[in-house]
């Protein structure tokens, strides 16, 4: 599996992962809401810690400056 997330956009999904995960936790929203603040925080966060965006595979980006494999 080769890198496609770049060190900015790694931090900001991680950022933003750890945001949604605790913005659920904490019951800041509830029902479908905190539900999608799970979904899309656990996406944001696990392709930021692998570095590797499914969806951006298939379109083509790579916002990595070194090809990696």
């Amino acid at each position: 599996m080769s890198k496609n997330v770049g060190i900015a956009d790694q931090a900001i999904r991680v950022m933003l992962g750890v945001i949604l995960l605790a913005i659920g936790f904490l019951h800041v929203v509830s029902g479908v809401w905190a539900i999608g603040a799970y979904v899309i925080g656990a996406v944001a966060l696990v392709t930021g810690v692998l570095r590797f965006c499914p969806a951006w595979s298939v379109v083509g980006i790579n916002t990595c400056r070194v090809a990696h494999k």
